[in-house]
């Protein structure tokens, strides 16, 4: 039925839209049960994150607009921009990059090893059955600062093996390429230089899309199909060291120094991961190319290899994290103050608890609980509250979590179904006649014990810890 808007011009009318009740476009809400699932995820990452050594820090969730401007080439449209408040035009973080660089520059920091875990955004067409969100989580590592080839590089290969492998995840390959081999066959195929980053762009879609539109794409940005042919020759190529050495013999490539220096770098990153013991998931893989302008050398990207028949497949997943080398970045912001080099990557939280909510579902990572409470404080009488209380109350200042009925005399068996239904190991009983002893009894009750042993309130710290051990 129509509706007249309050203060509306006399004789019009505006329709009223019914409000459905629902998550914005490109969101979801996260029960508890799912919220334990991301909890262990984000801190099997972050043990990760600090085995290495990085400190962590936050930035704000939206920048100025000129800050992430120029820094993501064709995805820049994706960014979100709000409306003027005062004076500044911002926009939502799309990455955690581009902040931590600006923070760099803004602080005059030459060297940082860094984590961060935070929500970004995209004005992207999302697809929620394959963990594309508009809202999502990403879990940042980056090193800063002016240090050996292929170092850090080689570390970051190293901590990303190590969180994939904790984590549980099944067979994963990591891509790895390098910006400065991309630009040195481009050039030996005829590519204009201003031309690089475009067809860099197309590239970089290879792995969803068939090489005939990638072709297309090229010589629809003005390459002629002779030159599309060329690339197409090296960029549907992958393998390790052996392929490194098949491109060191191309004379054509060899006469490019970008395509010289890259290959002698990504020889010399092979090495230092062989040495850690990942090269068996490592894969020099030619179409990778990652489409963010700021990338400058070596560049990686981790997918996850399933079965489909398998509980938790990640045949469907695609990649999970990416990364690389960006040595300008930086110095975009600053440029008076120097270049600050930089490699990082950032792990995609979503794709990844797609995965192990599937599997919680099937059993495979054993119970979730997802209460932190390990002690029920209950009583089977009435007038029992204030003593409660006290038991309560001791075990929180020993840091011990505990909970209590907020009913005054509730039924002793609904205390028992909470504690079940919530995964609470411990019971302690408050009666009469144990208060008159100046004790309580405990239960055990995951492990269905009814027999119920009496203890001192004095020694009830010491007794709930040692039975959580």
């Amino acid at each position: 039925m129509a509706a007249e808007q309050p203060g509306a011009a006399e004789g019009s009318v505006i329709e009223s839209t019914p409000f459905v009740l629902k998550c914005p476009k490109g969101t979801r809400d996260y029960d508890p049960f799912q919220m334990a699932i991301r909890q262990r995820v984000f801190g099997i990452i972050t043990t990760c994150f600090k085995r290495h050594g990085a400190v962590t820090i936050s930035t704000p969730v939206f920048e100025l607009k000129e800050t992430l401007t120029g820094k993501y080439g064709e995805d820049s449209k994706l960014i979100y921009d709000l409306a003027d408040q005062g004076g500044e035009l911002l926009s939502l973080r799309y990455d955690l990059t581009v902040p931590f660089a600006r923070y760099l520059a803004m602080n005059k920091i030459k060297q940082m090893k860094r984590f961060h875990i935070a929500q970004v955004y995209r004005r992207d067409n999302p697809a929620m059955t394959k963990g594309r969100f508009r809202e999502f989580y990403q879990c940042d590592f980056d090193i800063a600062g002016d240090y050996d080839l292929m170092i850090p590089d080689s570390e970051c290969l190293k901590l990303l093996h190590e969180i994939l492998t904790d984590l549980k995840l099944g067979n994963f390959v990591i891509k790895v390429n390098h910006r400065k081999i991309l630009d040195g066959l481009f050039a030996a195929c005829g590519v204009p230089t201003d031309k690089f980053r475009a067809i860099c762009s197309a590239v970089d879609k290879l792995d969803k899309t068939p090489w005939e539109t990638v072709r297309e794409e090229m010589i629809e940005k003005g390459l002629t199909g002779e030159v599309a042919d060329a690339i197409g020759g090296y960029v549907q190529l992958s393998g390790g060291s052996d392929l490194i050495e098949k491109l060191q013999m191309d004379a054509s490539l060899m006469k490019i120094k970008d395509a010289e220096n890259g290959l002698n770098e990504m020889q010399l990153l092979f090495q230092y991961c062989e040495i850690m013991g990942i090269t068996g998931q490592l894969s020099f893989d030619l179409s990778l190319a990652r489409g963010l302008d700021y990338y400058t050398g070596v560049i990686f990207e981790a997918i996850l290899k399933g079965d489909s028949s398998s509980p938790g497949s990640t045949v469907s997943v695609g990649s999970v994290s990416g990364g690389g080398r960006y040595d300008e970045l930086v110095n975009m912001f600053d440029p008076k103050s120097g270049k600050v080099p930089c490699v990082g990557f950032s792990v995609g939280i979503e794709r990844i608890f797609s995965i192990m909510e599937a599997r919680a579902k099937e059993g495979a990572l054993g119970d979730i609980r997802t209460s932190p409470t390990v002690v029920m404080v209950a009583s089977a009488q009435k007038e029992l509250v204030k003593e409660r209380m006290k038991v309560s109350n001791m075990l929180w200042d020993a840091g011990i979590p505990a909970e209590m009925s907020y009913k005054k005399d509730p039924k002793f068996l609904n205390q028992i179904q909470f504690c079940e239904q919530h995964g609470i190991p411990l019971i302690v009983i408050v009666g009469a006649d144990e208060k008159e002893k100046g004790g309580v009894k405990i239960r055990e009750v995951n492990a269905r014990r009814e027999a119920e042993s009496f203890v001192l309130l004095k020694d009830l710290v010491d007794e709930v810890k040692k039975r959580l051990t």
